[in-house]
Order: structure tokens, then sequence, then C-alpha cells
């Protein structure tokens, strides 16, 4: 097994309503990850709304989470940007700030080419003696990392160890494995599809979901692991609706509104991204109220 095997989670990143990091509730939230059995914890990412953290504050996060889990989990930090020198830069300082790994999504807005994106990836895991996991979101940035190119980055970079695979097709898994060899890990970006990627060789999955209801995310891990695919399914099922309803607008305003919901935080967001709408607001509680997480029942 690698570092990567289990659920990561995606962090919120709490604010307080005057727009400034909320520390004791991120250390609530770290601390809820850890008792529950993540194996992974991820600050400073796209669910960290990382677009609108200065770079003071996110190698504060990235400190704060290390310190906060002081080696129970795995810190994997963000550290992308659509600028290879600034991404460069953010690498560095996830590094100094005690990382154990860094996430480096795929330049956003500027669409580069495969042979832009090698360009890029390299540079940027030149830059440390960390891992490196690429990130492949389209969705969100317009490119794909195509298994070729995870596969040359992989061979030419010994610490490009893993990429996180959110662009919604179960069958990248078997071209990622298939280009890129059974060392190379392979996480689920998407919580709806953590289930078919385990059953196509991914070895975790890096979830928005689990900042709400972690200990549902490692029980259906787990079963899969041990054999049990039919508590699998099961625990899939039960989460199902939630995990549709934790993205019925952009992330992360459902599932901070979820946190605020359980009192567990406050669900402010920092412009440009705004509170869920009044309909989304009712979906959401619904699909809360509907939830009832019973680990043994098949």
């Amino acid at each position: 097994m690698t570092p990567f095997h289990g659920v990561f989670t995606a962090l919120v990143t709490p604010f307080a309503a005057d727009g400034s990091i909320d520390w004791p509730a991120f250390d609530r939230l770290v601390d809820r990850q850890i008792e529950a059995g993540i194996a992974g914890l991820v600050p400073v990412g796209t669910t960290g709304e990382a677009a609108t953290l200065d770079a003071t504050e996110a190698e504060a996060l990235i400190a704060r989470c290390v310190s906060r889990s002081a080696g129970r989990a795995y810190v994997l930090a963000g550290a992308g940007a659509n600028d290879t020198r600034k991404a460069v830069r953010a690498a560095k300082r996830a590094q100094a700030a005690g990382a154990d790994g860094i996430l480096v999504v795929t330049p956003y807005y500027n669409k580069p080419t495969q042979a832009g994106l090698i360009a890029h990836f390299a540079a940027v895991a030149q830059a440390v003696t960390c891992d490196v996991m690429l990130y492949s979101v389209p969705g969100r940035t317009g490119v794909a990392i195509a298994p070729e190119t995870a596969a040359t980055l992989a061979a030419e970079h010994t610490n490009i160890v893993a990429i996180k695979e959110a662009g919604g097709d179960v069958a990248r898994v078997t071209a990622l494995r298939s280009a890129c060899g059974s060392q190379f890990s392979i996480h689920s970006g998407d919580d709806g599809l953590a289930l078919p990627f385990y059953a196509l060789g991914a070895v975790g999955l890096t979830s928005v979901a689990s900042n709400f209801v972690p200990e549902a995310c490692v029980a259906m891990y787990r079963a899969w692991m041990d054999g049990d695919t039919a508590r699998a399914l099961s625990i899939h099922d039960q989460v199902a609706d939630l995990t549709a309803a934790l993205f019925v607008e952009t992330s992360p305003g459902p599932v901070k509104r979820a946190l605020a919901l359980a009192n567990l935080m406050g669900d402010t967001l920092r412009l440009p991204l705004v509170s869920i709408s009044t309909a989304s607001d009712e979906t959401l509680r619904h699909a809360i109220d509907a939830f009832q997480f019973r680990p043994d029942e098949v």
C-alpha cells in the first residue's frame, strides 16, 4: 500500500463573518476528520477556496494542518496556479510548511497543450522533493491530463506518484492504469464515483463530502478493501442523495452550508462565490434530513 490508499478530505477553509480564517473551526474540522479515520488531509485546494487565499494565508493553513494532525494523517497541500512560476513558489512554501505531498492542478484559463502540461508539472516537481499528485479537473480548468502525459511525467520524475482524476469518466481509471502502471496511485476526485473507481483500481478518494460525513466515506472505502462489496454498495446507496445535494451548486458552497446547519462552522464564502440559493438550501436540507447512516445494513 502507498500513502495514498484511503479517503482524503479536501478541506474547506472556515471563514469568520469578517472574512478572516476561523482557526478554531479549522482545528475542529481537522480533529473530526482524524477521529473518523480519514487517511489524508488536503488544505488549500479547490474546496478550500485556494483561488482567494493569499500566499500568507495558504502557508499558515498548511502549517496549521501539519501541526494539528501531528503525523496522524498524510497532509497533501494544494499548490496549483496558472502561472508556473507561482506554482513553483507555492510548492516550495507547502514543502517548507511541512506538507507530505502537494496536489498540483492543471493550469486554469491558459488551456495549455499536453506539451505545456508536461513542462509545467516538470518544473513544479523539480522544485521540491516531496510527493506530487497531479490533478485533472477539466470542468474547472478547461484541460485534462492525457494518460500518456501522466505516464511521461511519472517516468521522468520519481516524485510524481499519483493523480486525482475528477473528469467524471470512470473509463479514465483503466486508461491511467494501463499507461502509468500499478505503482502509480489513482484517486477519485468525484464523491459519487468513488465506488466504481475503486472497482476499476483506484486506491483512494479525495472527497468533499467527507468534510460533512467522514465516517460514511471511510466506512465505504474500508468495506470495499475488506472485500465486502455488498456492504460497500449499501453505503454508497445511503450517501448517494446527500452527495448529490452537496454539489447542487458550485462547491464548496453546499458543503459549507451543511457544516453550518450542523453548527460546526459558519458558511461564509469569499467572492466571487456567494451563499447557495433558497431553492438549493431546501434541496440540501431535505437530503440532510433524509440521510441515515447505517453502516452494518446490507
